[in-house]
C-alpha cells in the first residue's frame, strides 16, 4: 500500500494544505518504521501503543497532538475505519509568546542594511503576515491606492484582506517600477523572477539581525506578526479588528494579545484606585 500516496489524495479531496499533507505524510513514515507490518492490518492497539511511546520518551504534547492528528486521519479517511478509541490528547501548555516593544522593532530594523531585506522585513510586520504568505504574494495581490491587499488561499485556504502602512506604500511603488514586475510576478524573488524567495532565506535574515541588535529575545519570522497585532491593542484597536487582520477563526485566539498589550495603554484601572 503507498500509504504517502493515498494520503495526499484523500488529503486534497478535503482541502487540506501542502504543509498538513507534508506533515501528517511525515508523521506516518515514521510510525511505519516502529510498527512494521501492512497498514490495511492497522489496529487500534498498535496506535495507542505508539502513542503510549511517544509519552514515555516525554514528546511534548504538541508533537504527541501532530501524531494522532495524522493517525487518525489515517485511520478513519483512509482505511475507512472507526476510531472509537477514548485517546485523549494532551493539552498544549500555553505560553504568552514574544513580542518586541516599539522601540525594539525600531533597533531590530536598523541592524538590517540590505534594502530588499528590510523591505521585506518591514512588510512582514506592518500587514501582520506570516512569513509564507509573505513569499507568495504577487503584485496583483496589491491594491497600493487603497492601501490593502489580500493573502490568496492562506492558512485554511482562506483569503483574507492586510492593511498596508502608508511608510511603505512609496517603497513597495519604487519597487515594482525598479524591478520592472507584472501583475502576475512574485513581489520577492531570488536569483530566479519565476520563483518566489524562499521561507528559510527570510529565518536567516531574521536570526542575523536579531543577533547584531542584541535584543535579547528569541526573534523569529512570526515575532513580528505577534508584535503587530500587540501594538494595534496598544493603539486602542478592538480585538474584533484584530482578529479580522489576523485570519484567526476564533476570537480566543486573538484574546491572548490583551495579556500581552501594556494595561495602562489599555486604560485598564486598579479597583483600588476606586
Amino acid at each position: 500500500m503507498d500509504v504517502q500516496n493515498l494520503v495526499k489524495k484523500e488529503a486534497l479531496r478535503r482541502g487540506l494544505s501542502k504543509k498538513t499533507i507534508d506533515t501528517y505524510n511525515n508523521c506516518l513514515s515514521k510510525f511505519f518504521r516502529i510498527i512494521r507490518k501492512d497498514p490495511k492490518k492497522l489496529t487500534k492497539k498498535d496506535i495507542l501503543n505508539y502513542i503510549d511511546g511517544l509519552v514515555e520518551r516525554k514528546a511534548p504534547g504538541n508533537t504527541i497532538n501532530v501524531y494522532l492528528n495524522a493517525l487518525k486521519f489515517f485511520y478513519e479517511q483512509v482505511l475507512k475505519r472507526k476510531l472509537t478509541v477514548n485517546i485523549k490528547f494532551h493539552k498544549k501548555r500555553k505560553y504568552l509568546p514574544t513580542f518586541l516593544t516599539k522601540e525594539e522593532v525600531n533597533l531590530f530594523f536598523s541592524k538590517i542594511k540590505n534594502r530588499k531585506h528590510l523591505l521585506m522585513v518591514t512588510l512582514l510586520y506592518s500587514a501582520g503576515l506570516r512569513v509564507g504568505e509573505l513569499v507568495k504574494l504577487k503584485v496583483q495581490d496589491l491594491d497600493l491606492y487603497n492601501n490593502y491587499g489580500w493573502v490568496r488561499q492562506g492558512k485554511g485556504n482562506k483569503d483574507r484582506l492586510f492593511i498596508l502602512s502608508q511608510r511603505i506604500k512609496d517603497e513597495l511603488i519604487n519597487w515594482i517600477q525598479e524591478k520592472e514586475l507584472e501583475q502576475k510576478d512574485y513581489l520577492f524573488t531570488g536569483n530566479n523572477k519565476h520563483i518566489n524567495y524562499s521561507i528559510e532565506s527570510i529565518q536567516q535574515i531574521i536570526k542575523k539581525a536579531a543577533k547584531i541588535s542584541r535584543i535579547g529575545k528569541n526573534i523569529h519570522p512570526h515575532t513580528l506578526r505577534h508584535s503587530f497585532a500587540t501594538h494595534l491593542i496598544q493603539n486602542g484597536n478592538s480585538v474584533f479588528e484584530v482578529q479580522q487582520l489576523l485570519g484567526h477563526n476564533n476570537v480566543n485566539t486573538t484574546m491572548i494579545y490583551l495579556h500581552m498589550a501594556s494595561p495602562d495603554l489599555l486604560k485598564i484601572k486598579s479597583p483600588y484606585d476606586n
